[in-house]
């Protein structure tokens, strides 16, 4: 739920290929025990086979994968408990940057939060999905930002490959929660209330942690029937 205003440097081929993959699985649409060749990978993308390969040992690095003898890339299991849990940290990092942000923003900095938030609901009306991923990143990283505090954006960040972005649509109400729960947000930042600010931005972290875990959950569930009908 974070992310950077300024204009993204172009990611290299092997990121490119570890997050493709990453956010299908966050998203649910690659299972625990599913493989994943490179050369496929390569194909799907338009890239070669050799920066597909590092980036699914990325992955493999990550947790997300698993390497079977003669058998290749094997998605790890990924729990709706595991996403819980980690959107809870993310949740307590994220409160912390915003009570931190809320003591020291300014009128003309809720302003601007109030310009992306509008753009952002105008693309959630036009089912925009990409350009409302785009102004979701951007209104969460002005708040981290102004925080001041470093260290904790670097480990919000690491929280991040467990956001599904690519594939933000494919789970219900994730657009919605976006462009709806900012509005409490914003109202504490301007009211220069920190703590106010912090139970907000947590509680929209849980919000979308909660949708998003529900989302492999039914997943799971219907993965599982599959798997029981052969």
């Amino acid at each position: 739920m974070t992310g950077n205003p300024k204009r993204r440097t172009p990611m290299r081929l092997s990121d490119v290929a570890s997050a493709h993959v990453r956010e299908l699985i966050v998203s649910g649409q690659l299972h625990s025990g599913e493989f994943i060749r490179p050369e496929t990978l390569a194909d799907e993308l338009g890239i070669s086979a050799t920066p597909a390969r590092e980036g699914l040992l990325q992955l493999q690095t990550e947790g997300f994968l698993s390497v079977e003898p003669r058998r290749g890339f094997m998605v790890t299991a990924l729990t709706s408990d595991d996403i819980r849990d980690i959107y809870d940290a993310q949740a307590l990092l994220g409160g912390e940057l915003a009570a931190r942000a809320a003591a020291a923003i300014t009128p003309e900095t809720v302003d601007e939060l109030e310009r992306i938030q509008e753009a952002l609901e105008n693309a959630a009306a036009a089912k925009d999905f990409d350009e409302e991923e785009r102004l979701n990143h951007q209104f969460h990283a002005v708040i981290y930002q102004l925080s001041g505090s470093r260290k904790i954006r670097w480990l919000i960040k690491t929280t991040l490959a467990y956001a599904p972005r690519k594939f933000f649509a494919a789970v219900e109400g994730w657009p919605e929660a976006s462009a709806q729960d900012h509005h409490a947000i914003i109202e504490h930042l301007r009211a220069n209330d920190p703590e106010q600010a912090r139970a907000a931005m947590a509680r929209h972290i849980r919000n979308a942690g909660t949708l998003l875990a529900e989302h492999l959950s039914q997943g799971e569930t219907s993965t599982g029937k599959d798997q029981s009908a052969h």
